[in-house]
C-alpha cells in the first residue's frame, strides 16, 4: 500500500501548490510512483505548475459522480514516467466531495502508488477536511510571516482532531516546510527566522525553501524547478523529497548577499 500525504497550509498564498508539484517530480525523479491530487475545487492551479493543463479530459469530481473510471482520469507527466495527475473540477464547489466517494478514490490510488500527494485547499473548509481525513502524514506549508504560522497552527489543530487516525486514537506524522525565506529580510528582523516558526508550530521541521525568481518563472512555464539543477529552490525540494523517502539529507543552507545568514544545514536530522 502506498502512502497519503497531503500538503496543506492555514493561509491561501504561501506556494501549497508549487510545494505539492516539486515534491510530486521529486519523488517521482527518485523511481517513486507518485500521483498528484488536486482538491482545490474550484480553482485548479496544480495543473498550470505542472504543465499538464491542455491534456484534461475528465477531473477527480467526474470520478466520483461516475462519469468516468479513475484511470481515465489519470494523466501521466510528460516529462517523467513515475508522474501522474488527476485535476481538480474547475466548475464545482468544494461541497461536492463526498465522504465515502473520496476515501474509495483513494484507497484505489493507494493501492496503485507509492505516494498520493494531496493539494489541499487552504483555509479549513470542507474541502479541506476531505484533504486530511484519510492522511498518512501532512506537511504543512507556510511562509514565516506571523499570520501564516499562527493559520498554520490553526490547521495542525484540526488534523490532530478530525483525521481518520486521530478518531482512532492514532497520530498523523506532520512536518513543516518553510517557504519563500528570504534572508536579507530575516536579517533585518522584517520577517521571522527558522527558529521563531518552530517555536510557535512545535513540529519538527522538513525544509527550508528560499525565495528565488527562477521559481516564479518556472512556475509560469509550467516547469517544476526541481528538474533545474542548477536551482538553490530546486535543490531543496529535492532534499526535502530524500528526507521524506528517509534519507538522513541535511537541510540547505541559505545565504543573504553579504554572507552566510543562517546555516540550518544540519540542524535537523
Amino acid at each position: 500500500m502506498g502512502q497519503i500525504v497531503t500538503i496543506t497550509s492555514g493561509k491561501g498564498g504561501v506556494g501549497k501548490s508549487t510545494t505539492t508539484a516539486n515534491l510530486s517530480a521529486a519523488l517521482a525523479l527518485l523511481g517513486k510512483k507518485v500521483v498528484a491530487v488536486d482538491f482545490d475545487i474550484g480553482l485548479r492551479n496544480l495543473d498550470m505548475i505542472l504543465g499538464l493543463e491542455n491534456r484534461i479530459v475528465y477531473d477527480i469530481v467526474d470520478v466520483m459522480e461516475g462519469n468516468c473510471n479513475l484511470a481515465q482520469a489519470i494523466i501521466k507527466d510528460k516529462r517523467t514516467p513515475n508522474l501522474h495527475f488527476i485535476p481538480a473540477s474547475q466548475t464545482k464547489d468544494k461541497n461536492v466531495l463526498d465522504k465515502q466517494k473520496v476515501e474509495k478514490v483513494l484507497s484505489d490510488l493507494k493501492k496503485e502508488f507509492d505516494y498520493v500527494l494531496i493539494d489541499s485547499p487552504a483555509g479549513i473548509e470542507s474541502g479541506f477536511e476531505h484533504s486530511i481525513f484519510l492522511a498518512d502524514r501532512t506537511i504543512i506549508v507556510t511562509t514565516p510571516e506571523i499570520s501564516a504560522v499562527r493559520d498554520a497552527d490553526r490547521v495542525i489543530g484540526i488534523i490532530d482532531a478530525k483525521s481518520q487516525k486521530a478518531i482512532n486514537g492514532e497520530e498523523v506524522e506532520k512536518h513543516i516546510i518553510i517557504n519563500r525565506l528570504k534572508p536579507e529580510l530575516v536579517e533585518k528582523r522584517d520577517m521571522l527566522n527558522v527558529d521563531d516558526v518552530l517555536h510557535i508550530l512545535s513540529l519538527p521541521l522538513i525544509g527550508v525553501v528560499p525565495d528565488t525568481e527562477d521559481i516564479v518563472s518556472s512556475t509560469n512555464v509550467g516547469e517544476p524547478i526541481v528538474y533545474n539543477p542548477k536551482s538553490l529552490a530546486g535543490e531543496a525540494f529535492r532534499r526535502i523529497a530524500r528526507r521524506i523517502e528517509g534519507e538522513d539529507v541535511p537541510l540547505l543552507e541559505i545565504k543573504a548577499n553579504n554572507g552566510i545568514f543562517a546555516k540550518i544545514k544540519g540542524l535537523f536530522k
